[in-house]
């Protein structure tokens, strides 16, 4: 694993995962993933921030849960482009700063935040992103990586995982092998939640009934489509098939 700096070197992912928040990820899918990760796709994490407003624990902390998180998932890489928590805005700056994440990684696939959510920095950053994917295939915008100009890359498909508010899926991911090594993920962030080992406020998602509702909701969507654990998407865009075919390996 190499956890990479913003002027690291060019690497061709195939998944491209976005978070506003060090943990937004893990939450959202995190067993997608380790799913991909498992079929011997590349895939890279951007945290948008450093959860620098979080209630409990400190930037330093979230970046060394943020890097033991990553190692369990099997990142091929991960990074933070330390934009302002609460206060970053989907401008030309914040968008230009994603464009050249995406160009850089050239990612087939590009998941990130709900469109809507109880935080507001998760619809803000959903937009930010998105708007970013299409612009990234733009030639007349001018972007570079260490003095080099980028090609214009757009992912195939940005879809967005689930968080807090229960949204209507429009697909579900099969996570039931990986559901354990989910959970590794999120509980990698010990400062944030439940650990009866750790001091300090009691927040939203330190109480063990958020962990505890998380699973349910893994459960039920796993019930939907005949397994264990599931992950839900949401696509602002048509989902297209070849033919009926395509849907035969997800019958119940």
């Amino acid at each position: 694993m190499h956890l990479c700096s913003y002027n690291d070197f060019y690497m061709k992912l195939d998944i491209l995962a976005f978070g506003v928040h060090p943990d937004d990820v893990e939450l959202g899918c995190a067993g997608t993933l380790l799913v991909a990760v498992a079929e011997g796709k590349k895939v890279g994490v951007v945290d948008l921030t450093q959860g620098e407003l979080g209630t409990r624990g400190t930037v330093q902390t979230r970046k060394q849960e943020a890097e033991a998180a990553a190692a369990v998932m099997g990142l091929s890489v991960r990074e933070n482009l330390g934009m302002r928590d609460g206060f970053f805005v989907n401008d030309e700056t914040h968008q230009l700063k994603v464009i050249e994440c995406i160009r850089k990684y050239q990612p087939d696939i590009v998941l990130c935040n709900a469109l809507q959510d109880r935080h507001p920095d998760h619809g803000r950053a959903a937009k930010l992103v998105s708007e970013s994917c299409f612009y990234a295939g733009l030639s007349k915008i001018k972007t570079q990586q260490n003095g080099l100009a980028q090609e214009a890359w757009r992912p195939k498909n940005l879809f967005h995982y689930i968080q807090d508010r229960m949204l209507p899926a429009h697909f579900l991911i099969d996570i039931s092998h990986v559901f354990e090594k989910k959970l590794d993920a999120i509980k990698a962030y010990s400062t944030q939640f439940y650990n009866p080992d750790m001091g300090g406020p009691e927040t939203y998602i330190s109480t063990p009934e958020f962990l505890d509702s998380l699973i349910g909701r893994h459960r039920l969507w796993g019930k939907m489509i005949g397994a264990v654990y599931a992950e839900g998407f949401i696509s602002e865009k048509s989902i297209g098939m070849r033919s009926l075919s395509d849907l035969i390996h997800n019958a119940t």
